[in-house]
């Protein structure tokens, strides 16, 4: 670039991109900082296809579709076939593409890790998740908190507060979470009464999803009534969703034709049966597996309140 053009004035556009430096340098350090952590741990970094030919079929999930098939929501079941051949340790940092969503933390396409690792479950899955939040924090040059956010201190010392649903329900809720499910309710009171109480001074895990909620996790052995997951709450951002991997067949087959279902009496677009995930379900071993958001991950280290502050174009901004 000649020096004069260096010596123009900004336009808006580059002051917009240049007002962003700041976080978007955060976000490269943040990111390296999760490489490294997995790296040390012993994981293989891998890459997916984002166009693959048929997704989880979610009743509350929607693909986008190309010419050759879809752009994936999540790396999940291209990641659970590498498992299933033999692939013990792996995390992907990665694009994933969601069709209509868009808010103050969603972005039709946004940035996800997602990790597994055999034999563990969903318990050692929300240890490996606390401490690599701790690891990135301690790389950002802030060991041991608090971290500030939106007006708050939150004290990141550990072990964090563990809290199940059924719990949840009972201490914030205006029903009981059986209640909830009979009505049909359970989504919206999370999200309107649960998760404002989780505006806290600490991070905290909800765990025991009920089944109806179980998505690709695993029953509990001892009250199939409740699904190993687990979602982590930190200054009020939902950052993560993990569970303890369901690996019978029949059972996760039921269950994506019971989503499609629900799909067709939305009105929605019945996906193919991912068969090839399938397959491979036969093999996969005991494990767990993680989705952890990026983007809001740098909103709460870096103290931004919308997702568009820290990425470097927003779809209407392309």
């Amino acid at each position: 670039m000649s020096p004069g053009l260096r010596n123009r004035p900004f336009g808006r556009e580059q002051e917009r991109l240049a007002a962003k430096q700041k976080a978007l340098r955060r976000r490269a350090g943040i990111i390296q900082s999760i490489r490294r952590f997995f790296i040390k741990n012993g994981y293989l970094e891998v890459e997916t296809p984002h166009i693959i030919q048929a997704p989880a079929p979610e009743s509350h999930i929607d693909a986008i579709n190309t010419e050759a098939g879809f752009l994936h929501t999540s790396p999940e079941l291209s990641m659970k076939r590498l498992i299933s051949a033999g692939y013990s340790k792996i995390f992907q940092i990665g694009k994933c593409f969601r069709r209509d969503e868009k808010g103050r933390h969603h972005l039709p396409e946004f940035t996800l890790l997602e990790w597994y690792c055999c034999a563990e479950d969903y318990c050692h899955l929300m240890d490996r998740c606390e401490e690599l939040l701790l690891f990135v924090l301690e790389a950002e040059g802030i060991p041991g908190g608090p971290i500030a956010y939106q007006g708050q201190e939150i004290d990141i010392t550990g072990p964090w507060p563990r809290v199940t649903l059924e719990e949840a329900f009972r201490r914030y809720a205006s029903v009981s979470m059986g209640e909830a499910i009979k009505a049909g309710q359970f989504d919206t009171i999370v999200v309107e009464e649960i998760e404002p109480a989780l505006i806290s001074s600490r991070p905290v895990f909800l765990y025991d999803y009920p089944a109806s909620q179980a998505s690709l996790a695993r029953l509990k052995a001892k009250d199939p009534s409740l699904a190993e997951r687990f979602e982590l709450y930190v200054g009020g951002l939902e950052l993560a969703n993990g569970f303890s991997e369901l690996t019978d067949v029949p059972e996760q087959r039921d269950r994506f034709l019971k989503e499609q279902h629900q799909r067709q009496e939305l009105g929605k677009t019945p996906y193919p049966m991912p068969e090839k995930f399938l397959e491979a379900l036969a093999h996969m071993p005991p494990c767990a597996g993680i989705a952890l958001g990026v983007d809001r991950l740098v909103m709460l280290f870096s103290d931004k309140t919308s997702i568009d502050q820290v990425v470097t174009f927003t779809p209407e901004e392309v």
